[in-house]
């Protein structure tokens, strides 16, 4: 048809009623033809909706690339400046002006088309009419994970699409990224050895990771560069494969003009040294941006060592300060002459990597347009963003975060593990600070991190996700997942997984640490003597059991996906738990002479096998499609090695016996309960010396019930039985056990108390920091800390002394205690770093009527104490009192700089046992 007939028989039906209809996709056992303006983007979006639609009807579509090939339902796509797209908008009446000068936007519209049914899917360029159809296939149900993880969408029919003209929303962050890193147990062996050709990560393996980037409408990849893997451009087609897709490649921070210098720098063109070697590296650097410059490119500039390490040859970090100067004037010379543009114009970015940000904060001067990527610790706190001045750049500002990290002082390469909450406060602090222009997520694998890159470029693409409790995000994604009856049991499912990884990542439970690499030791979840260990296995015991019940209500299609989303971590994290944990406590019960402790040897070697058998469950998923993927055993690390297991000789003590839960403090033999409160408390019986004992509650028990009422101490549970105390509040408590032909008495020691105020348990307060009163200097960060009850320093807040407090409202807590003598105050807080380099991380504490006390949580550098808060997510200030008396406390604590954040607070009296993680409280 003309284009002229085309535009009247538009003006003909452009009323709003030709667009309110909705679209039908499966109609007479058919589907719409799908025409493309016949680029290669919009031929393989149209080929990935095809596929969707195909999914979830069970019919094959068509796809054409002229109009007059679709005579009758038509879904047409394409950019608005094709002659195609304008010709149907014009017929359908479609208004393509609100697209004009922008990025990665489209309009959708229904109309009619000489007698065709057509819907238009038109982009503002071809990233904005991938976006279009990705929209419609999460319309229609088609999760992001369809073919990374399994989610196979139900069948349906009746599908249609709303017709109504609309205009999709403008990305939040300009640059939106992936980096495939740290691949070489994961990704590069299943690519090699299962899914590409080309036997390692080629063009097969990236189209189906740029279909994924499409579907998380990410368009910026750093592509994988280990030494396990060929450089990127080295291998035929994955350039193509890139720009047919819109993806734009971009380089890791250690890799600057588009080079991948593991793979690519080779030992006969001499050191990879600017002082000795400078003509080699400006022409290795000019060759790839010579081959590359017709594609779409962010390119890194600046220079480190070859791989991940600082630069090589500088004498000091100020002559490494003024070489990075100069390289980055010599690398903008030569994009100018490749790509024949003033360098303003071409996208560049500098990210200040470990010691770059060094570098920079000595002065280090960067041109105005380059986009500055300020860096996390790699544990997911970032370092420092920008100022008032440095926001107002040109250039702009970004990030560069990790959920996946290969390094010092430990590994975290195997499980996804990140608390979405933690991701959230970090996201928001970029938002809030300006970093609107690129955000790169190291994501290792993929697997298994795939809800948390999800969760973070669904941020970086509308940032109003960060103003939701990202419990409500989880949920909803879980719904989308597994069907919305199982998204909240989902979502509390993987909440409480992230709640135990947090006080403790699985790959950090050896205590160990690498680079150096040093053997693992007994875990500090030990030093109660038992009870915190045995809680975490409980908490993992129940979590595990909750998992394993929901897969069992989903149907048999979801089952592979939920194994990988869900139930793999949350097993496998919960095996390694109980594989460390249980051979710890076994050397700690038999040096008390507990009878279980070759139990706990036999449990630990079980869960080893587990780990095992869970791995080749994975790896054998939907047939092998997954083979070579799951590594139990990144670098190989002493945390994943089996260990030996001891045998334990029997106690030569004999009889029946009470442990109670704090045996290394003051109230080692009695359970101290606060009168007129409901609690509960654990307490364990045991027979010593492995003697069969049967056991029951005694008559007379007053004020207190026990789940269970009676039973066996045998082999089958180590000749121990730990029970659970439900004490109802009464003033005299009372419980006798019966023990073979013993009589126990339970030294329950009920102590009066105001229940309407925090007191001790186990001669410890703890004060989750957003149980305080309303302060305007706090916000609450919800699911974050230890206790999931964070606060923090507003990030607006003004950085300011103690002596600027005058009338400002604190945070204030009020407590009581019963304890004589002196008190330990421990203020927890999340280990973030200083917003920006004009702030620190102070906060003012008051007790009672006392003097005000200023702490500050900075730390230096990669200093010993990074280390452990890193690895326990916990940065800690004390403060001693020589003498705590016993009554109602007021704790006041005022934000001195912006984005503190405080954990809770632990009033820790003399005696007290010595937990790890969170103590328990009432």
């Amino acid at each position: 048809m003309k284009i002229l007939g085309l535009l009247a028989l538009g003006a003909l039906l452009a009323s709003g009623a030709a667009h309110a209809r909705p679209f039908a996709l499966d109609r007479d056992g058919a589907l719409p033809m799908l025409v493309t303006d016949g680029s290669a983007t919009t031929r393989l979006a149209a080929d990935l909706l095809g596929r969707d639609l195909e999914a979830l009807t069970g019919i094959a579509g068509r796809r054409v690339e002229r109009l007059v090939d679709c005579p009758q339902r038509c879904i047409v796509i394409g950019s608005a400046d094709t002659a195609l797209v304008r010709e149907v908008a014009g017929a359908i009446g479609a208004d393509l002006a609100p697209l004009a000068g922008q990025r990665e936007r489209y309009v959708r519209s229904m109309g009619r088309a000489d007698g065709r049914e057509v819907l238009l899917i038109a982009g503002a360029d071809r990233r904005g009419a991938v976006y279009g159809v990705v929209d419609a296939s999460r319309e229609l149900g088609i999760s992001p994970w369809e073919w990374w993880a399994d989610v196979r969408p139900a069948r349906k029919t009746g599908l249609t699409l709303d017709g109504a003209q609309r205009l999709s929303p403008a990305p939040s962050v300009t640059w939106r990224g992936i980096f495939i890193n740290d691949e070489d147990w994961g990704l590069q062996p299943w690519a090699a050895k299962t899914h590409d050709p080309v036997k390692d990560i080629g063009p097969r393996t990236y189209a189906r990771v740029f279909e994924l980037m499409w579907r998380l409408k990410a368009n910026l990849l750093w592509p994988a560069m280990h030494d396990s893997t060929k450089a990127f451009y080295t291998i035929p087609g994955n350039a193509q494969a890139a720009d047919d897709h819109a993806i734009v490649i971009g380089t890791s921070h250690a890799e600057p003009m588009m080079r991948n210098n593991v793979g690519e720098w080779q030992t006969s063109f001499g050191e990879f040294n600017w002082f000795t070697n400078r003509d080699a590296l400006l022409g290795y650097w000019q060759q790839r941006v010579d081959e590359v410059k017709g594609f779409e490119n962010v390119y890194t500039l600046g220079l480190r060592g070859v791989h991940d390490s600082a630069m090589e040859g500088a004498s000091g970090p100020d002559q490494a300060r003024a070489t990075v100067e100069e390289v980055i004037t010599a690398q903008r010379a030569i994009l100018a002459r490749s790509v024949g543009q003033s360098p303003e114009r071409i996208p560049q970015a500098f990210t200040m990597y470990k010691e770059v940000l060094d570098y920079y904060n000595r002065g280090l001067r960067v041109p105005d347009d380059i986009t500055l990527v300020w860096p996390e610790d790699n544990y997911g706190y970032l370092n420092q963003l920008g100022t008032a001045r440095e926001r107002e750049r040109s250039g702009g500002n970004g990030i560069y975060y990790h959920v996946s990290y290969w390094g010092r002082p430990h590994d975290y390469l195997w499980l996804g593990t990140t608390h979405p909450a933690l991701i959230r406060d970090q996201l928001q602090r970029a938002w809030a600070t300006g970093a609107h222009r690129l955000w790169m997520l190291n994501v290792g694998d993929i697997k298994p991190n795939e809800y948390l890159a999800e969760y973070f470029l669904d941020a970086a693409f509308d940032a109003g996700v960060l103003g939701q409790d990202p419990a409500r995000h989880l949920a909803a994604w879980a719904g989308r997942q597994f069907g919305a009856a199982h998204g909240e049991e989902i979502a509390a499912i993987k909440l409480e997984y992230y709640r135990l990884a947090w006080e403790r990542r699985p790959e950090f439970m050896g205590w160990s640490q690498t680079e150096p690499t040093r053997p693992v030791r007994t875990t500090e979840y030990i030093r109660t003597g038992g009870e915190e260990a045995e809680r975490r296995l409980a908490a993992y015991h129940a979590l595990v059991r909750r998992a394993e019940a929901l897969q069992a209500r989903l149907p048999a299609q979801l089952r592979d996906a939920y194994f990988q989303l869900v139930l793999y971590p949350v097993r496998s994290s919960a095996s390694l738990n109980e594989r460390i944990l249980k051979l710890d406590l076994a050397a700690e019960y038999a040096r008390q002479q507990r009878p279980s402790s070759n139990l706990y040897v036999r449990q630990a070697r079980q869960a080893h096998a587990a780990i095992a058998a869970d791995a080749a469950a994975y790896n054998a998923l939907a047939n092998g499609k997954w083979a070579h993927f799951m590594d139990v055993a990144p670098r190989r690390l002493p945390v994943f090695a089996e260990p030996v297991y001891p045998a334990y000789d029997r106690s030569t003590r004999r009889g029946c016996g009470l442990v109670y839960p704090a045996p290394h403090s003051v109230e080692a033999s009695q359970l101290v309960v606060p009168a007129g409160r409901k609690v509960s408390r654990t307490l364990t019986l045991v027979s010593h010396g492995g003697q069969d004992a049967a056991w029951s509650v005694a008559p007379g028990a007053r004020g207190v019930r026990l789940d269970l009422a009676s039973g066996r101490l045998d082999a089958s549970n180590g000749h121990e039985q730990r029970l659970v105390l439900h004490v109802d509040g009464s003033a005299a408590p009372a419980l006798t056990l019966r023990c073979g032909a013993q009589a126990l008495k339970v030294n329950l020691q009920a102590q009066a108390a105001d229940a309407a105020l925090p007191g001790e348990r186990e001669r410890i307060v703890v004060l989750p920091a957003a149980s305080a009163t309303a302060s305007p200097d706090w916000e609450a960060l919800p699911g974050l800390g230890t206790s999931g009850k964070a606060m923090r320093a507003r990030l607006d807040l003004p950085s300011r002394g103690p002596e600027a407090l005058a009338g400002v409202a604190p945070l204030e807590y009020r407590f009581q205690t019963r304890s004589e003598g002196g008190a330990m105050l421990r203020m927890v807080a999340v280990p973030v770093h200083a917003l920006t380099a004009e702030n620190r991380l102070r906060i003012a504490v008051q007790l009672d009527d006392g003097p005000l006390e200023t702490f500050d949580y900075t730390t230096v550098g990669r200093s010993d104490e990074w280390k452990r808060n890193v690895l326990g997510n916990m940065a800690v200030r004390s403060s001693a009192r020589a003498r705590l008396d016993p009554g109602v406390h007021t704790l006041r604590i005022h934000a001195l700089d912006p984005g503190v954040v405080l954990d809770r607070i632990d009033v820790v009296m003399d005696g007290a046992p010595e937990y790890y993680g969170l103590p328990p409280a009432d």
